[in-house]
């Protein structure tokens, strides 16, 4: 079968995939050392703090974590064909028909798989459900570096409740985030091999192959 090479996703998307992945994984490192720190606060004989270097770093990636973010909504509005919203969420025929099809060759029920330049529906309910709570990571991270902040504290009380309880939906939310990547690289590499779309590459050169119609 011969292949065409189409442009899927443009220089902004691909910076929005690995900002927010490698602030993913700096966040997550040092999320579970300041939950459970394994030195001593100030090392004996030195002057480094670890946990107030963890916090730093933490604070640093979570920046890059918000502007991923932001990078990305501006994507969903006006981004390429596939870069947008409407483009992968189950709210057209077209797209609905995609799902069933998507998850029946997931679950090997069916060989039939409904090539699209963009995210199958599927994919798109799952990053919309991670962008959005994505957000709450920023509300609940930025609630809790502000304690003094009068406009964090009066809106993160009202969304989040107290602090102590954003904290810990702070952790937890965490916990869906290792479980993405994980389950993300396994349906990314599985695909790869099977679809032969160019899914991996893409992420890189922007570019995916579909099937040559000519």
């Amino acid at each position: 079968m011969r292949y065409q090479q189409n442009l899927a996703w443009s220089v902004l998307l691909r910076l929005f995939h690995w900002s927010f992945a490698l602030s993913v994984v700096v966040l997550v490192t040092t999320g579970f050392y300041i939950h459970f720190p394994w030195t001593n606060t100030m090392l004996e004989g030195g002057r480094s703090f670890p946990v107030a270097t963890m916090f730093y770093i933490h604070f640093i990636a979570a920046f890059v974590f918000t502007a991923a973010l932001l990078a990305r909504l501006y994507l969903l509005l006006f981004g390429n064909r596939q870069e947008r919203f409407w483009d992968f969420l189950p709210i057209t025929p077209k797209n609905i028909v995609n799902l069933f099809k998507t998850i029946a060759n997931y679950l090997y029920i069916s060989d039939k798989y409904d090539r699209r330049l963009g995210h199958n529906t599927l994919a798109g309910i799952f990053y919309l459900v991670t962008f959005i709570l994505g957000l709450v990571q920023v509300l609940s991270g930025f609630y809790m570096l502000y304690p003094e902040n009068v406009v964090w504290q009066t809106w993160g009380l009202r969304l989040l409740g107290p602090m102590q309880q954003a904290r810990y939906l702070h952790y937890l939310i965490m916990w869906y985030f290792i479980f993405f990547a994980f389950v993300h690289l396994y349906i990314v590499v599985w695909s790869d091999i099977w679809h032969k779309e160019g899914l991996i590459s893409s992420i890189v050169n922007g570019r995916k192959y579909t099937p040559d119609k000519s």
